[in-house]
């Protein structure tokens, strides 16, 4: 396969957004690059994340600036309780195999509100899919944080059970890890 690698392992990419996670603590204005000599070399020579992002699409959750991120830098899959199926699992295997990403983060948040429907289980329509794969990963957990942190948990167990995430992990030193963002801090802690 057309693998590259960004000469980033894991463990130098959770330093990364650790790092950056500490930058965004006090920041007013986000601090990655964006410059339009960084979007002339993206578009050029093509992007070389260092990191997978499976993160909320709630609107108060944006990785590429808590964890001071510029262009290029992380590749960040959106999706309602930061649930996998199988086109996560596609992108996923995309960024790993194709750009050469060793580190992939599940990031749930505080707060979630899909994780707050699935602990009422008042949902009907299309967000139901979302709440029943939730409520699969908290059973009868109420409390949020909680919740929150069997949610992400499930989510990695679903990204591990895929055969070529496992072999990567095996052979490349690909790690999947779980974290949580909290709404009020901006604190993203790694479980």
């Amino acid at each position: 396969m057309g693998h590259t690698t960004n000469g980033v392992d894991a463990a130098q990419a959770i330093g990364r957004l650790k790092q950056g996670n500490k930058a965004f603590l006090d920041a007013r204005t986000s601090v990655g690059d964006v410059s339009p000599e960084m979007r002339l070399h993206g578009y050029e020579h093509g992007q070389q994340p260092y990191a997978v992002i499976v993160a909320c699409s709630d609107s108060r959750v944006i990785p590429e600036s808590m964890f001071s991120a510029g262009l290029g830098e992380l590749f960040v899959i959106r999706v309602a309780g930061n649930i996998i199926d199988a086109h996560q699992l596609g992108s996923i295997e995309y960024a790993t195999e194709h750009l050469g990403c060793k580190l992939v983060v599940v990031l749930g948040h505080t707060r979630c509100g899909a994780v707050t429907a699935a602990i009422k289980g008042e949902t009907d329509g299309h967000i139901k899919y979302v709440t029943d794969e939730i409520k699969d990963a908290i059973g009868d957990e109420t409390d949020d944080l909680a919740a929150c942190k069997l949610n992400v948990q499930h989510s990695i167990a679903r990204i591990e059970e895929s055969l070529d995430i496992r072999r990567e992990e095996q052979q490349d030193g690909l790690q999947v890890v779980g974290a949580v963002y909290h709404l009020d801090t901006g604190v993203v802690e790694f479980m």
